[in-house]
């Protein structure tokens, strides 16, 4: 749990079935989205994850097609050196696109997103440049 949301409540996410592979990550406020607008929907979450794995967020599904938010990249990716970031503290945020023309409410504690856990590899010849991540959404260089 982030700092700011520590004592507010905020369940820790679950899977919803056995069969579930991801885990619900609900909105810790209530956010107007407004039309044709972006905007970010905090969880008051960070995860901590060992060196070969990243929190792969996607939108769910009846957010997409029942209310019309889409998410802004596609698929969330959370890389492991995001947690405790000095300037996020490592605040998972979901960002989401209203291609509607109405505003869209989501309520606090509605499960806006899934995050799946996922292992990575890396080359043989993996050389990983030395700068220090700060933040999120595009904090570690523009290109």
């Amino acid at each position: 749990m982030v700092s700011a949301y520590r004592d507010r409540g905020i369940p820790l996410p679950r899977r919803a079935t056995t069969g579930s592979a991801g885990y619900d990550l609900a909105s810790a406020e209530d956010v107007v989205v407004p039309p044709r607008s972006v905007a970010l929907i905090p969880t008051g979450l960070k995860v901590i994850m060992p060196d070969d794995e990243f929190l792969a967020v996607y939108i769910r599904s009846s957010l997409a097609v029942r209310r019309g938010l889409m998410p802004v990249n596609g698929t969330g990716v959370i890389d492991r050196d995001y947690y405790n970031s000095p300037d996020t503290e490592g605040h998972i945020l979901i960002a989401v696109y209203n291609r509607t023309d109405a505003s869209v409410t989501v309520a606090q504690g509605e499960r806006v997103a899934q995050g799946i856990f996922h292992e990575y590899r890396r080359t043989d010849d993996d050389a990983p440049g030395s700068a220090e991540r700060r933040g999120g959404f595009g904090s570690t260089g523009s290109s």
